[in-house]
């Protein structure tokens, strides 16, 4: 893989694969950069605000980085025509956000100097990340990635007014950010000290609990210290961020071995196979994920042998391979309560948790308005009715408690309607019956639409009852456990 360093002119387009975006898109740097980047942001109290009450990247961070990927490939991709479908789309979608932090203070979303911080979030961390592993850009280079960078703003807020046009003038507004706005928020420590140590495993690793955690228990730390020590010192210092004793040694040592990958033949890395890799589900009938699930056999087979020979210590590892629940085929209300209608993770049902299966599944499907605005409003009718049903106390939120208490209720004509809009919107030709492809757009797998289950047509009423009897929680069902449950 190589970044380009030279030979940008004023003519080389801001986006598409000579962008230097496109540079760094496989870069495995890039990962470190975009961590830091995130916390960077969360760190700003609008924006950390937001992420706590709407976000569901604690609950499911592999699903949050699918769609991210895939917004950030559409913005800075080369049509145009693309990249304004998708500015519009994140703008519906952060529109819907505002509210008010633990300490009274408003959010919105839409706030430009907001906004903007994120771009610069971005932008510095990618030459931060040049930096550390000792590949300092050129002048003319930052200046190119900068104008990129406010390119991308311009498409989304119309210009680019909240960074400064100069670049110099742009460190100086980064430092004052910095120093005088971030703070130590919630949605920061818990990027820092519980998304690292709690991180659910992806889709193709889910049946492997033990391996998985083992690895997470390593990386964890070691990816929590390497980001605090890559933030900038004020920072650190305003937020009171510990530092671990060799974390900067560690944190230099990590980007200079990710630089490495500079060695590699073009094409070696690539971000998106990676990451759809990592999306298919156990039992896929994808090449890859056999491989693996063969392997974890192995791996098994070993660990039962190892337990053999060593004697017993404290309660076994439970199962997690099948879903909870006395009957195969079902869940506990616990379970559904934690994995499918908790969306946000932090342990109750409200808005943003329905908001968010409404936001997931216009992304799929690639919603445009009005369909987009009828799905919300329909999941926001079914909260109603939950809210109505299952809130006991009238804190405005439904606990575990309140929902194993009712479960019944779940299933009342809100969430019939919810089926049925969801239905309709997925049936794009207005055929009246889901086809395989339209079916595909929505269950499909990552970046694929590879799902192999599909022959044939899905009638309205066979879908809606489908979609009930696992909104219901009633069973699990394949095609939605990876739509709605899946990390």
């Amino acid at each position: 893989m190589t970044t380009a360093t030279t030979g940008m002119t004023d003519e080389t387009p801001l986006f598409g694969p000579e962008s230097q975006f496109s540079a760094f898109f496989d870069d495995p740097r890039w990962a470190l950069a975009m961590i830091r980047a995130t916390v960077l942001e969360a760190a700003h109290p609008q924006i950390g605000a937001a992420l706590v009450d709407n976000s569901t990247f604690v609950a499911h961070p592999w699903r949050r980085l699918r769609n991210t990927f895939l917004s950030m490939r559409r913005m800075f991709g080369a049509d145009s025509s693309v990249r304004e479908r998708e500015a519009a789309r994140l703008n519906r979608l952060h529109a819907r956000m505002s509210g008010s932090d633990s300490r009274g203070r408003a959010y919105d979303a839409m706030d430009r100097a907001t906004r903007a911080w994120v771009v610069a979030t971005l932008f510095e961390s990618a030459v931060t990340m040049c930096r550390l592993s000792g590949q300092p850009l050129g002048q003319d280079i930052m200046e190119r990635m900068y104008a990129e960078y406010r390119a991308f703003l311009a498409a989304l807020d119309g210009d680019a007014a909240e960074l400064p046009e100069d670049l110099n003038d742009f460190w100086q507004y980064f430092d004052r950010v910095v120093e005088n706005e971030l703070e130590n928020t919630e949605a920061a420590r818990v990027i820092l000290y519980r998304l690292f140590d709690h991180l659910p495993a992806p889709a193709l690793l889910d049946g492997a609990p033990a391996l998985w955690a083992a690895g997470r228990a390593v990386a964890g730390p070691l990816l929590g210290a390497i980001t605090v020590a890559s933030l900038p010192e004020p920072y650190r210092r305003r937020a009171g961020l510990p530092e671990m004793p060799g974390a900067s040694t560690l944190m230099q040592g990590a980007y200079l071995a990710a630089g490495l990958a500079r060695f590699l033949p073009a094409g070696w890395i690539n971000a998106e196979s990676i990451i759809e890799t990592l999306s298919l589900s156990p039992d896929s009938d994808d090449p890859r994920a056999r491989t693996v699930a063969a392997l974890r056999s192995r791996m098994k087979r070993a660990a039962a042998l190892l337990r053999l020979l060593t004697p017993p210590s404290g309660d076994p590892e439970p199962d997690r391979s099948s879903p909870t629940g006395t009957d195969e085929g079902r869940r506990s209300a616990e379970d559904f309560f934690r994995t499918v209608l908790d969306q946000t993770g932090d342990g109750h049902l409200d808005w943003p948790d329905l908001a968010a299966m409404a936001r997931e599944l216009s992304t799929r499907l690639d919603l445009d308005e009005p369909e987009e605005t009828r799905l919300y409003d329909a999941f926001a009718a079914w909260w109603r009715e939950l809210q109505a049903a299952l809130d006991t106390d009238g804190d405005g939120r439904v606990s575990a408690q309140e929902y194993a208490a009712a479960v019944p209720s779940l299933a009342g004509p809100a969430l019939i309607r919810v089926a049925e809009v969801l239905f309709e919107v997925t049936d794009k030709d207005g055929s009246g019956t889901i086809d395989a492809n339209e079916y595909r757009a929505l269950f499909r797998t990552a970046f694929h639409r590879d799902l192999t289950t599909t022959d044939g047509t899905h009638g309205r009423s066979a879908f809606v009852g489908d979609f009930l009897a696992f909104m219901s929680g009633r069973r699990t069902s394949s095609p939605y456990d990876p739509l709605l449950a899946d990390a």
